[in-house]
Order: structure tokens, then C-alpha cells, then sequence
């Protein structure tokens, strides 16, 4: 229901061209699984994670700014050229992360739900 997280979403799926990226809510039950899996609180929904490999057998749980430089990553440039920031210590992208999530509502908005996908974007989406 974040401004931010909705954004984040019509961002990204435009510009992921390989289908890299699949969606989930935190508070979907998928979500929840997959952070109590990882010794998470399902019920702290103020942290962005990514679950890199998660169809593997070895899936890694990325939160904050690691999470964020990893999408970018592997977007089409020129976004995915950030990820030349991973050279930057994880605490100082954390902190960075950190000061636009305290900030999000006000910057971003809230919204009662979360936005419904385009048609075309449906299947990216887990639990929906």
C-alpha cells in the first residue's frame, strides 16, 4: 500500500526485458512464507527485499540497498549501471535506504491497495 512500492513496481516491470523479476506482496501469504523462512518478521512491512534465485535450492535473501542495486542490476541500461555502486559499503547504502523509507509516505503517498497489473503483466505477479 506504499506510494513507493507501487512505483517501484510500474518502474521496474517495463524495464526488466528477460521476465527477470517476479512479484510478491509482503503481506501475501507468499510474502510472509518466504520472510519467515528467512528468520524475518512478516509483520515488518517497512524493509524492500528480493529474493535472488528463489526457484533454486539455494535462494539468498538481499534486503534494503543491496536489494535495490540488485534490480537495477539487471535492468536495461542506463539503469542497470548502478550496479557499479556495490563497491559502496553495504551500511552507507542501508543508511541511504534508510532516510527514503522514513520518508516515503511523504514523498510517495499511501494508498488503500495495491495497484492491480496491466494485463499483460498479470503472471508476473504471485498471489494476486
Amino acid at each position: 500500500m506504499c506510494g513507493l512500492c507501487n512505483r517501484i513496481n510500474q518502474f521496474v516491470l517495463p524495464r526488466d526485458g528477460g521476465g527477470a523479476f517476479d512479484f510478491a506482496s509482503l503481506q501475501s501469504e507468499t510474502g510472509r512464507s518466504l520472510l519467515r523462512r528467512f528468520g524475518r518478521n512478516p509483520d515488518d512491512l517497512d524493509t524492500f527485499h528480493v529474493v535472488a534465485d528463489y526457484r533454486s535450492d539455494r535462494p539468498v535473501l538481499l534486503s534494503k540497498g543491496r536489494a535495490a542495486l540488485f534490480v537495477a542490476g539487471r535492468l536495461t541500461r542506463p539503469w542497470a549501471w548502478l550496479r557499479a555502486l556495490r563497491v559502496v559499503p553495504g551500511a552507507l547504502l542501508d543508511w541511504a535506504y534508510d532516510r527514503v523509507a522514513r520518508n516515503r509516505y511523504r514523498l510517495f503517498g499511501r494508498s488503500d491497495a495495491c495497484l492491480l497489473p496491466r494485463p499483460e503483466w498479470k503472471s508476473r505477479f504471485i498471489d494476486v
